[in-house]
């Protein structure tokens, strides 16, 4: 007798949801973001880097400029959701977009902008920076 090997399903309920941090979260964010760019979806991209997102419990708020930018973003949501969720460990974790016409977008240009920008992300990197004496 042969036996049939199935995938095992789990419901909703038996999977992670174990606690994250902001800046977790944004640090998947932006590793997601730039493995888009990466592959050519260089809009895609700047879309998820216009400005970051807010965390409220387990849903994760974005705001957008624009209508057409959210359908564009809109496309790509089940993937950053599947992203998040399994590098978060949390399978509760939701995305909501916002549009807001009056948002300002972030741009590093210079090596200290970025490294702001970085030190914003995650404050360890000053440390890291002030430990090996490093410039910037």
């Amino acid at each position: 007798m042969e036996a049939t090997l199935s995938p095992v399903q789990k419901s909703h309920d038996e999977l992670p949801h174990e606690p994250f941090t902001e800046t977790q979260m944004l640090e998947q964010w932006v590793k997601y973001a730039q493995n888009l760019g990466n592959k050519g979806y260089k809009i895609l991209e700047s879309l998820m880097l216009i400005n970051d997102p807010k965390l409220e419990g387990t849903t994760i708020i974005h705001e957008l400029p624009n209508e057409s930018s959210k359908i564009d973003f809109e496309g790509e949501k089940h993937d950053l959701l599947g992203h998040l969720r399994g590098k978060l460990h949390n399978y509760g974790i939701t995305i909501e977009i916002k549009i807001n016409d009056n948002i300002e977008i972030k741009k590093a240009f210079t090596a200290e902008e970025k490294f702001q920008r970085l030190k914003e992300l995650n404050p360890a990197i000053d440390t890291l920076k002030k430990l090996f004496d490093l410039d910037v």
